[in-house]
């Protein structure tokens, strides 16, 4: 959510912003809405001390026997305009909300300009694509054996839905648990939210109402979450924390639900993309001052995951055209998959200023300070538990079709040393 007072004292910084987002200037509709919406609290204001007025020379004419008919007319007129006043800045107000909520954030200064992932800037590359002494395999092709049973997943419940048994279900238990440990190890608080929200409570992360047709919404008007960022960074939703609390640190181990509605014939095969999946879900909460170092910091905890299940991987910075739609700034870390013998997302990393702040009305009072200013909110995977494991089964692939275990993951499985495919 934009500041129209920000954007009222420079319209031109933030049709600069949109356009880095490929979108028309938008200042001057919300402007004259704006400047309209004002105007009528000011009429209403003025009615109001107009009525006053009024109401006690009715009284003081009374008082002099004098009749104030004239004078009765005109209250009479205020107090049927007025409610008139106020439903039109309700209306007002309400189609500039709305114009607000659908605007996405405005990228930082150092974010490359571009349309899509082809303008993506390479930042880093942690070690060298993984080299196998036969062809190398895709998950799909050798994973059944071990357990990811995908025609049962389809038949129980339709296309991007897998059944997950077996050793495969042992090695994505193992996983999680990992991710959290490490994730609680830096200092992130455990967290196990509601997988059901509110409808505010998907539109102050921004999920609504821009994106609904990609969330899952039950009977009761409930939505599922497609990401644990929702519950977790609406825990201070409308609340007012002291500096001393900042940074808060959360994560989440949850399942995650998605329609997929906008990649139509993208990833149908595998475990890449589904409709439900697991994910472990970093969020801090920070002051403004903090945001920059914490997006830092956030992004190191997920590279470290990576560095630790020994998986190679590269760190990407969006462009402005590829960033999602909250975000000021994001770093995806794309991992090295064998079989497809190219790098994918494996984690995205975003900080979003004070944007979901101001949808959330998420507040903090600066030490020693009266005011109160809006928190700064990010949010990353540490990890996409699905992918991770589709990472570990191809990087770890033997030429038998048995998938050795990561030294880090050895605790967590009693010792194991290799999968085995079934007989």
């Amino acid at each position: 959510m934009h500041d129209i007072r920000a954007i009222r004292e420079n319209p031109e910084s933030f049709d600069a912003g949109l356009a880095r987002r490929g979108l028309e200037p938008q200042s001057a509709a919300l402007l004259a809405l704006d400047e309209k919406r004002r105007a009528l609290i000011t009429e209403a204001q003025a009615a109001q001390t107009r009525r006053n007025e009024a109401s006690k020379a009715i009284g003081a004419a009374k008082a002099r026997r004098d009749d104030p008919i004239d004078l009765m007319a005109e209250v009479a007129a205020l107090k049927e305009r007025m409610p008139q006043i106020d439903a039109e800045e309700k209306a007002v107000g309400a189609e500039l909300t709305t114009l607000l909520a659908a605007l996405p954030n405005l990228p930082y200064a150092d974010v490359p300009q571009g349309a899509d992932e082809e303008a993506n800037q390479l930042v880093a590359t942690v070690g060298e694509p993984t080299a196998l002494a036969f062809e190398a395999k895709e998950h799909d092709a050798f994973g059944p054996a071990l357990g990811l049973d995908f025609e049962t997943g389809a038949r129980l419940s339709g296309t991007r839905f897998t059944l997950v048994r077996g050793a495969a279900a042992k090695l994505h238990r193992a996983l999680g648990q990992f991710m959290l440990d490490t994730l609680e190890a830096h200092g992130y608080e455990q967290a196990i939210p509601p997988l059901l929200v509110r409808e505010e409570t998907m539109f102050g992360t921004g999920q609504l109402p821009k994106f609904a047709e990609d969330s899952f919404q039950t009977t009761d008007g409930r939505w599922l979450i497609p990401t644990a960022e929702v519950s977790l960074t609406n825990i201070v939703r409308e609340q007012i924390l002291s500096e001393e609390e900042l940074p808060l640190r959360f994560a989440a181990l949850t399942a995650c639900f998605r329609s997929e509605a906008g990649s139509a014939g993208r990833d149908t095969r595998g475990f890449i993309r589904q409709h439900q999946f697991e994910k472990c879900e970093m969020v801090s909460i920070t002051t403004p001052e903090q945001s920059e170092a914490e997006h830092e910091r956030m992004t190191q905890c997920a590279e470290g995951i990576l560095t630790a299940l020994g998986l190679p991987f590269r760190r990407m910075k969006l462009c402005s055209g590829d960033m999602g739609f909250t975000a000021a700034r994001t770093y995806d870390l794309e991992v090295w998959l064998p079989g497809q013998a190219r790098y994918r997302e494996i984690s995205s990393c975003s900080t979003c200023g004070d944007f979901q702040a101001r949808r959330m009305n998420a507040r903090f009072r600066p030490a020693g300070e009266k005011g109160t200013r809006f928190v700064h909110t990010l949010n990353g995977s540490g990890l996409a538990v699905g992918r991770t494991l589709v990472a570990v089964l191809e990087n770890y692939q033997q030429e038998d079709g048995s998938v050795r275990v990561p030294d880090v993951l050895k605790p967590y499985l009693g010792g194991l040393e290799v999968f085995a495919p079934a007989n």
